[in-house]
C-alpha cells in the first residue's frame, strides 16, 4: 500500500488525467486504507478531478451499505474529503460527465452522512467502527434536526458508559448542548 501511496503522490505532482474507471479504484484504496492518516493520498486526487460531492456521496455508500471494515474505512477517509482542492494538475478525462471539481463545492451530502453516522453509532456494536466514527460525529443536539435529539443522546449515553476508554475519552470533547 505504501508504495502505491508513493507512486500516486508523485504522479499527481504534474499533469495526471484521471479515467473514469479510476474513481471507485481511489475511493476504494482510500477505504481499505490501514493508515487513516495516509488514506488521504488516495482520496486527494479524486476530489480534485471529480469533485467532493462526488466523493463524499461514494463515502456515503460505503457508510451505509458496506460491510464494518468498509464502513470504518469510510469514517477514517471522511476526514479528508473537506480538505481544500490543491492539485489543479489532477482532472478528469471527461470533466464534463463529472461536473466541475470547484473548490467551493459545497456538498448537501454532509447532513446525511451525520444522520447515518449518529444511526450507525448508535446502532452497530462494532468497536472499530465506533472509534472511526466518533471523532467526526458531532454530539451537540444542535448539529441534527430536533426528530434526531434522542438518537443524540442515545449516543453520548453509549460513549460515556463504553468499556473502551478512548470512546469514554472522545464523547467527553464532543458533548455539547
Amino acid at each position: 500500500m505504501n508504495h502505491a501511496r508513493t507512486a500516486l503522490y508523485k504522479a499527481c505532482r504534474r499533469d495526471l488525467i484521471l479515467s473514469e474507471e479510476s474513481f471507485q479504484t481511489l475511493v476504494k484504496a482510500a477505504v481499505y486504507d490501514p493508515d487513516p492518516g495516509f488514506n488521504r493520498h488516495f482520496l486527494e486526487p479524486a476530489l480534485n478531478a471529480f469533485g467532493r460531492g462526488r466523493v463524499q456521496a461514494s463515502l456515503l455508500g460505503y457508510l451505509r451499505a458496506g460491510t464494518d471494515l468498509e464502513r470504518a474505512g469510510a469514517a477514517n477517509a471522511w476526514y479528508w474529503s473537506a480538505l481544500p482542492l490543491r492539485m489543479p494538475t489532477v482532472r478528469a478525462e471527461h470533466p464534463a460527465a463529472t461536473g466541475p471539481a470547484e473548490p467551493d463545492d459545497a456538498s448537501s451530502v454532509g447532513a446525511e452522512w451525520y444522520e447515518t453516522a449518529l444511526r450507525e453509532f448508535v446502532s452497530n456494536e462494532h468497536l472499530d467502527l465506533r472509534r472511526c466514527i466518533l471523532p467526526g460525529l458531532p454530539l451537540r443536539k444542535s448539529a441534527y434536526p430536533p426528530e434526531l435529539h434522542d438518537l443524540v443522546d442515545a449516543a453520548v449515553a453509549i460513549a460515556r458508559s463504553h468499556p473502551d476508554e478512548y470512546i469514554r475519552h472522545r464523547v467527553e470533547h464532543q458533548v455539547g448542548d
